[in-house]
């Protein structure tokens, strides 16, 4: 039974580690220049490359508004697209500031509720390459009736050069697996739930 017990461990591990050494490698791709969508988002946290690639996206008409979920809320709208962001005061019309969200998934509730309020059901979203796996996830759940079309923003933690030499990145890209991992089992899970009750409407006692 012990002997049992390590070889699952052991195939546990190597499971995890091929996992993760998948998941570092793919977040990596480059981003494909995307089709025009109803509208973009751009998630804050990270890199501020995040919100200023959204922004360019809508001055290039890949949408017809754009959502920056997550914004502080002692960060006056000013301070955010005139100073950081410098906004073409023609398009500042068409940006939404949310301010919310707190963490990931009140990004994707924040979108969410954004998106149906305007009937948007193809959306792109903007964030940070090692982040968007998790961020598709949730966004996808939350709004499973739309499109959502990644455009990762590269950052250098994602370089493999660096994650296999230094630590802080490779744990930097290692928490962000483990998070991706833990939202995959929730929808598993969720999806088993609805699963059982479909069976249980169709099959009447």
């Amino acid at each position: 039974m012990r002997g049992l017990f390590t070889w699952a461990i052991i195939i546990a591990v190597v499971a995890f580690v091929a996992g993760f050494w998948g998941f570092a490698e793919n977040v990596r791709e480059p981003a494909q220049e995307p089709e025009r969508a109803d509208a973009i988002v751009a998630l804050t946290g990270g890199s501020l490359e995040r919100l200023s690639t959204g922004v360019r996206l809508l001055e290039e008409r890949k949408g017809e508004r754009l959502l920056i979920s997550g914004v502080n809320r002692v960060v006056t709208d000013e301070e955010l697209l005139d100073a950081a962001l410098n906004v073409d005061p023609a398009i500042a019309d068409r940006i939404d500031l949310g301010r919310s969200a707190e963490d990931t998934l009140g990004n994707a509730a924040e979108t969410a509720a954004w998106a149906r309020e305007r009937n948007y059901t193809r959306l792109i979203l903007v964030t940070d390459d090692y982040h968007m796996p998790r961020s598709h996830a949730e966004l996808s759940l939350a709004l499973p009736e739309a499109e959502i079309v990644p455009y990762p923003v590269r950052t250098r933690w994602t370089d493999p050069a660096l994650w296999r030499s230094d630590l802080a990145a490779a744990s930097r890209i290692g928490a962000e697996y483990v998070k991706y991992l833990v939202i995959r089992g929730r929808e598993a899970v969720l999806s088993l739930g609805k699963s059982d009750e479909e069976e249980s409407a169709a099959d009447p006692a």
